[in-house]
């Protein structure tokens, strides 16, 4: 069974896409809206386990369900990596090191069980929780990355940003030009993602006194859902013509 997208190019603008989204909508739900960080980290991962059943009982890739899933996974750990930076008190660096070793654990016990972390490998139930266990972490640790970034490190969000695209810019040429597994490079890439979502949803969100552009979390969010659902649809429909054969970023060992 053939659940998830390939590792092309569309996939990674979507992915980008999807967790700066999960930034916003995260912020916008436990700070705009006063839910606070615990109540929106319960109910968001609530919202998360509901998607991933469905996902988990498919039969077949459907777009729509699995972004939203992707979506549910930058959303949840948006909160959650707020809560247990600011509200736990653990702050970004540590917070962020606690999540880089549960990531860790996660891939070390997915590769010890289906003896691959190629996420074209997928082939079993087990498999595939360990896939969504090892986003919803990576999502979460990107949050912990972007937000040290932002506050702690110096850089400010725009700066943050400009790290986090060279870095995946470095990745991407590491790809074509070394022989890194691309198992490796994948999730790199997958993690990096996401604290450019962060870094970048913060700069279109916090007002300009505080070197942001001021958009908001409501109208960034409204942007960015409407851009990820008008790729959904495209990708619904590219998916029902015959597919191209080729490799992908994350195909093999």
């Amino acid at each position: 069974m053939k659940k998830i997208p390939e590792v092309a190019l569309l996939f990674w603008v979507m992915k980008m896409c999807a967790t700066t989204l999960g930034e916003t909508a995260g912020d916008l739900l436990s700070m705009t809206l006063k839910v606070g960080y615990g109540a929106s980290s319960l109910l968001l991962v609530g919202v998360f386990l509901v998607l991933l059943g469905a996902q988990l009982s498919a039969t077949r890739y459907v777009p729509s369900l699995y972004w939203a899933v992707i979506l549910a996974t930058s959303t949840a750990g948006t909160t959650v990596s707020d809560y247990m930076d600011r509200t736990l008190g653990l702050g970004y660096a540590r917070g962020g090191l606690v999540l880089v070793a549960l990531l860790v654990v996660v891939l070390g016990l997915w590769r010890a069980s289906e003896k691959s972390l190629s996420v074209t490998d997928i082939n079993t139930r087990k498999g595939e929780v360990f896939y969504w266990a090892a986003i919803l972490v990576s999502n979460t640790l990107g949050t912990a990355l972007g937000d040290f970034l932002a506050h702690d490190s110096g850089l400010g969000f725009s700066g943050g940003a400009l790290l986090i695209g060279s870095l995946l810019a470095l990745v991407v040429a590491a790809h074509y030009f070394t022989r890194l597994p691309t198992v490796l490079l994948f999730w790199v890439a997958f993690v990096l993602t996401r604290p450019f979502g962060a870094t970048f949803g913060d700069l279109l969100t916090k007002p300009r006194e505080q070197h942001g552009l001021g958009f908001g979390t409501a109208g960034s969010s409204a942007v960015l859902l409407a851009l990820l659902a008008g790729l959904v649809v495209y990708t619904s429909f590219r998916n029902r013509q015959p597919a191209l054969a080729g490799g992908s970023l994350g195909s093999a060992e």
